[in-house]
């Protein structure tokens, strides 16, 4: 089923300019590894942007010029950024970061009736968070905002919300503007790896109550 929902240019420009905090950048360098449009989009914003960044310093300029030219003449059909196909359910980037290519090894935690969580560590000093969350068919997450940028890679699975519908290797990035309550495949549930720069900002009560417990 081919691909519906990328990450917005902003989000695929940061990426290509490696500028991106390391949470949402594992998002990312996951999706491009399911989805060879964005793959060679990002390659062709890093060509542009390494011929850009040459044309600043007229000394360095002088003697890579050629090189330089040539990798511009290629940003129309420029190679996909250095991301291997995955060898399982699991995207190659995020199996390298898990050390696991299935989702049944992965030690879930239960967070609600219906959700379970596994948190992956950040290196010191990042900001953010990263996990996978496992929900089960038909159940809908509280309706809640955010902060800051939130992505989220479908892995498995589908969910809906007034966005629209996401199935494999869709991602949904949303920013504060946005408010939504996602429902799970009512067959299957779905596996997602969410990357989010502040905790998410839920409207009801309960939900607010069980935060500091969750850490979402």
């Amino acid at each position: 089923m081919a691909i519906m929902h990328h990450p917005d240019v902003a989000t695929l420009m940061s990426c290509s300019a490696g500028s991106q905090p390391e949470a949402l950048a594992a998002v990312v360098s996951s999706h491009l590894s399911m989805c060879p449009a964005c793959a060679r989009e990002v390659g062709r914003m890093s060509l542009i942007g390494a011929a850009l960044f040459e044309t600043i310093a007229p000394v360095e300029v002088a003697s890579t010029a050629p090189i330089v030219e040539a990798r511009a003449g290629e940003a129309d059909n420029p190679p996909p950024p250095d991301v291997r196909p995955s060898g399982g359910a699991i995207p190659y980037p995020l199996q390298k970061r898990l050390g696991l290519t299935s989702f049944d090894d992965i030690p879930w935690r239960r967070l609600a009736p219906g959700v379970w969580d596994h948190r992956l560590p950040l290196t010191e000093g990042a900001t953010g968070d990263l996990r996978l969350l496992k929900v089960a068919p038909g159940v809908k997450v509280p309706e809640h905002g955010h902060e800051g940028e939130e992505l989220t890679l479908l892995l498995d699975g589908s969910y809906s919300d007034a966005t629209g519908i996401y199935r494999t290797g869709d991602v949904s990035d949303l920013d504060n503007t946005t408010e939504h309550a996602p429902v799970s495949d009512p067959d299957r549930g779905c596996i997602c790896l969410v990357a989010s720069e502040k905790r998410a900002r839920y409207k009801g009560l309960l939900a607010r109550l069980l935060q500091p417990f969750t850490g979402l």
